[in-house]
């Protein structure tokens, strides 16, 4: 029964980065960059967005240490900056559409979730489902947020940074893969309690980590 969850909430997690990275693609479109469009990333397929290391190997390798989270992330969608009607605003709001998609699907079915349990309709199967898509979706936005490249965090911080730190920029970058793996073996205790206080706020339900 372990591996079936194990199983469905990776699923979730594939479902999740996808309409994560086609936020971030219909956001450049109506800025005005159809770079994503025209790459064909518009489209629900997960095949066109699966990332190798983010999407397969770092949530297999989650599973088998017995992290106790499955994080990972998607393909990025291609987009112009230069294509951008406002490069730095642009830049923003095509970065944050991903975290508030994230954030919308938590809050939908969270309060699914809580509003189906205090009027006693809240099915068990309904509840599993809707608290793996709450959970998942809660995780990828908070760690989305996480300002080291490629994550989002890191495109929204760099755009609010001015043109004279873009050397710092290039470090960071060239460092962010071992940033990132520094960051989630010792800093992630930092983050799961936020991710289980704002699921608990949210549902009304309690989860841990640990």
């Amino acid at each position: 029964m372990q591996g079936v969850n194990t199983i469905f909430y990776v699923i979730v997690l594939i479902m999740s980065v996808v309409v994560h990275e086609l936020a971030h693609g219909f956001a450049a479109d109506s800025q005005g960059d159809p770079t994503a469009r025209y790459a064909g990333r518009l489209s629900l397929n997960p095949l066109r967005h699966i990332d190798i290391v983010g999407s397969v190997i770092l949530p297999l390798l989650l599973v088998i240490t017995h992290a106790g989270f499955i994080i990972g992330w998607a393909k990025p969608v291609p987009y112009n900056e230069r294509n951008l009607r406002n490069k730095r605003m642009g830049t923003i709001i095509v970065a944050g559409a991903g975290i508030v998609a994230n954030l919308g699907l938590a809050l939908i079915f969270g309060f699914g979730i809580r509003f189906a349990t205090v009027f006693g309709a809240g099915a068990p199967a309904f509840i599993a489902i809707a608290s793996s898509i709450t959970l998942v979706n809660l995780l990828l936005a908070l760690f989305n947020l996480i300002p080291i490249p490629p994550l989002d965090g890191s495109k929204i911080l760099f755009a609010l940074l001015p043109e004279r730190t873009s050397r710092l920029q290039s470090v960071v970058e060239n460092l962010s893969l071992p940033l990132l793996i520094l960051f989630i073996i010792f800093l992630w205790p930092m983050i799961s309690p936020v991710v289980a206080y704002l699921f608990s706020l949210i549902t009304g339900i309690p989860v841990s980590f640990s």
